[in-house]
């Protein structure tokens, strides 16, 4: 069975990368700070979606860390899995550094996720 303190620690895990990742971009990105913004390209309608869905998970991984209920992170955490393995494909770049480090909080994420099923399949046995 899955212990409820390493599912919460890795919840608090994946919500703490969240938060130190997504702290800095947002700031690169509303500052429009050169040359590490280029990485997401110019100031364009596209890019501010991009900001506003950053913030959006920052702003509820922020409130989830607080409060790290399971059904409530699994969702958030799921989504960000899904798109941040599809950035490869349409970015069309393994070498991308946004990519690069998608992939790998991707990894951390399906770690927690797996935790989080785990135990709530265990809970209702």
């Amino acid at each position: 069975m899955i212990s409820n303190n390493n599912m919460l620690r890795m919840i608090r895990v994946s919500l703490s990368v969240n938060i130190a990742v997504l702290i800095p971009v947002c700031t690169v990105l509303i500052l429009n700070i050169r040359p590490l913004v280029d990485v997401w390209g110019p100031a364009t309608p596209a890019r501010g979606i991009l900001l506003s869905m950053y913030l959006s998970i920052l702003f509820l991984s922020v409130g989830l860390w607080l409060r790290r209920n399971p059904m409530l992170v699994a969702p958030l955490i799921a989504m960000q899995i899904c798109y941040k393995l599809t950035t490869p494909i349409t970015v069309g770049s393994l070498t991308n550094p946004v990519v690069i480090s998608n992939i790998a909080i991707a990894i951390v994420h399906a770690l927690t996720l797996w935790l989080i099923v785990a135990h709530l399949r265990a809970s209702a046995k």
